[in-house]
């Protein structure tokens, strides 16, 4: 009720007359509401936090109009009685402005006017006519976006509704600003017009009615206009301004200070540049020192200042999240389902090893970062990060290595000492702790480290606690490949591809092969320590042989012939190839023992244990031979055969590559060992 009842004073002042006291009340009034308007304006963060301000608009402006109606009847009727008869508001700003001088007056109202006119309306009312369209061509897309979102379930139905009404308000504010920024220009327009009505009919009236010199009545009139058309029009000009600095957030968040405060001072050495652009005017000739000199000083203060307080605010920031992720991980730790979750790679330490690693963490690290690139560049897949641990219920001295929360290597470390790896040959002169090698179980002795020396001059090679470890690490790391490659590692294989080959994975998936078949593929490959680097190569192998089989294990075998260039070359040495074939015996067992359907393919392996027992010790005797030699070489046996015949060799030598004849690459010189023979 007390708002409308305001409404019905603005139209009652259109035609009551006032007297002096309550115009005065009432400019000041339209004064203060000007300046609320502007300062709700610079706070507000986004453009609809202030949606009703076309509606304020609207009043704003009738009041000013009616407060300028009523001003226009008592200037013209009391006009004459001197500057105050107007009001001691309208006399003041006469004064204040003009200095006594209407010709002052009417120049300040003319640039007011036109910087209203022509500088802010104008472009503020083309602002908003922009958005206004730009909004009403946007809604469909949005709406679309706000189902989608809905559609997939990350939004709930409140969310979409809450979007919606925010969509519909947006277009609503932005069309009713575009009507109401009419009402500025309006306003203005109206501001010369009834001014120069003052002014002329207050100089007729004063002169054929009350018989005043035109000189004098032109002096008393102008002035009171002019008075007149300043008190209305500095509130229109705070409106307008008000009106430009909503519109024109457009798609910034946040209230204008710090928006623009904060992107200005994104680029601190714009600011230098600023101070040193104002030095060197400062120091030209004929230009004023001290102004120059006092913006460059304080341009460049901000521009040494604000770097330094980001880098603080940034400290501050990260410690935050460094306390939050402390909070969580404890948190974590403590939890039911921190306990569930399994890390992929984990080191667990003893006691004392765990204090000494702590120690020596940051070299541990850096390794450990190397020892990942390494993988990630022979392998063509990132392993997952290495997490360190401690458990107090293993030996001090002692340490696991864990994959997927199963221990797949323990050993333990004598602090203090270096590990000589002797083999079968000879052992150095000082005496140590005889023990065995880790990762390749290599006959060894541990001795103090202070004799390292002494045993380098007998020719011996020490190694360091930290490289058995992580020597020990990389080899369990290669003997699980298969494992870590995960399903997350295989999407971001398939997201790198360049868009021919995701083109031709999608003529192959799912139709002939599947996403977990492809994966099941690349796990066989990596579970013999074949690299999958070249995945282009993999994925046409792949394409060739899916229409006609839907075997995982056969269309590895014929990506292994498609990749037999990369194979050996990975296992030869110098571009020799060191192979140890499979005997006639064994070759026409393994070849017996499959058993195959109507189409010939191989279903079954079937083969008396026996046989797998002496084929077992004729390999063990053979390949040991070879290998106590330091040998680097590969069991060749047929293609049908090297899946099983891998079966039987992983268990006694999982290191040792088997491949088949047709994996032999063309060029590669082939050095014959010998066979494995009943």
């Amino acid at each position: 009720m007390g708002f409308a009842a305001g409404i019905v004073l603005i139209l009652a002042v259109l035609f009551l007359p006032l007297p002096p006291l309550l115009i005065d009340a009432g400019l000041a009034f339209s004064i203060a509401a000007a300046v609320l308007i502007l300062m709700v304006a610079l706070w507000v963060k986004r453009p609809l936090e202030f949606s009703s301000f076309p509606t304020i608009l609207l009043i704003v402006t009738m009041l000013r109009l009616a407060f300028n109606v009523a001003t226009t009847r008592i200037i013209l009727t009391e006009g004459a009685n001197g500057e105050h008869s107007a009001g001691y508001v309208i006399a003041g700003f006469s004064k204040l402005v003009m200095g006594g001088d209407f010709v002052i007056g009417v120049v300040v109202f003319v640039i007011l006017l036109t910087v209203n006119f022509i500088v802010i309306t104008k472009g503020a009312s083309r602002i908003a006519e922009v958005g206004a369209r730009f909004a009403l061509d946007g809604i469909p897309g949005k709406q679309m976006a706000i189902d989608a979102d809905l559609s997939a379930g990350l939004i709930d139905e409140r969310e979409a509704q809450h979007r919606r009404r925010e969509l519909d308000e947006e277009s609503s504010f932005f069309g009713a600003m575009d009507g109401a920024s009419k009402f500025v220009r309006g306003d203005a327009i109206a501001g010369l017009i009834i001014t120069a009505v003052n002014v002329f009919g207050g100089i007729l009236i004063a002169a054929f009615r009350h018989g005043m010199p035109i000189a004098e009545a032109a002096d008393v009139f102008t002035k009171l206009s002019v008075g007149d058309g300043l008190v209305t029009q500095i509130p229109a000009l705070i409106i307008s301004l008000a009106a430009g600095l909503v519109v024109a957030k457009g798609g910034t968040h946040g209230s204008v200070e710090k928006t623009v405060v904060g992107q200005v001072g994104n680029h601190p050495k714009a600011l230098l540049m600023t101070a040193v652009a104002m030095g060197l005017l400062a120091l030209g000739p004929g230009l004023p020192l001290l102004p120059f000199a006092i913006l460059g000083g304080i341009a460049a203060i901000a521009g040494y200042a604000i770097p330094r307080r980001w880098a603080q605010e940034k400290l501050a920031e990260d410690a935050k999240v460094r306390e939050a992720t402390q909070v969580a991980e404890e948190e974590a730790r403590h939890s039911i389902k921190g306990a569930l979750k399994v890390s992929e790679i984990e080191i667990v330490f003893g006691q004392r090893l765990s204090a000494e690693f702590i120690r020596k963490h940051e070299e541990l690290a850096q390794r450990v970062a190397k020892l990942r690139r390494k993988f990630a560049k022979q392998y063509g897949f990132v392993v997952p990060e290495i997490n360190l641990s401690d458990d107090f219920s293993l030996p001090a001295r002692g340490y696991q290595i864990r994959i997927h929360g199963a221990t797949v290597g323990s050993h333990e470390l004598p602090i203090g000492d270096v590990l000589v790896i002797v083999g079968d040959g000879p052992k150095p002169t000082i005496s140590g702790v005889d023990t065995v090698e880790p990762a390749f179980g290599l006959k060894a002795i541990w001795i103090p480290e202070a004799y390292a020396k002494e045993v380098k001059r007998e020719g011996f090679a020490t190694v360091d606690i930290m490289t058995v470890l992580l020597t020990h690490l990389s080899e369990a790391v290669r003997n699980n490949l298969a494992q870590l490659f995960s399903y997350r590692d295989m999407q971001a294989l398939i997201d790198g591809l360049p868009p021919e080959y995701k083109r031709l994975l999608d003529e192959i998936r799912p139709a002939h092969i599947s996403f977990s078949g492809i994966q099941a593929v690349l796990k066989m490959l990596l579970a013999e320590r074949v690299s999958i680097r070249n995945v282009q190569l993999i994925l046409e192998a792949i394409a060739e042989i899916a229409p006609h089989t839907r075997r995982s294990e056969q269309v590895a075998e014929h990506v292994r012939q498609r990749m037999a260039q990369q194979i050996c070359g990975d296992l030869a040495k110098d571009g020799t190839l060191a192979v140890l074939r499979l005997g006639s015996r064994w070759d026409l067992a393994f070849h017996e023992s499959l058993k195959r359907d109507q189409r010939g393919e191989v279903i079954e392996f079937d083969i008396d244990p026996r046989l797998i027992e002496d084929f077992s010790k004729d390999a063990s005797r053979v390949i040991s031979s070879h290998t106590e030699k330091g040998e680097q070489f590969v069991l060749v046996t047929s293609v049908e055969a090297r899946p099983f015949v891998r079966m039987v060799i992983e268990r006694l030598f999982p290191t040792l590559p088997v491949l088949s004849h047709a994996e032999i690459a063309r060029g590669i010189q082939v050095k014959a060992l010998g066979s494995i023979a009943g």
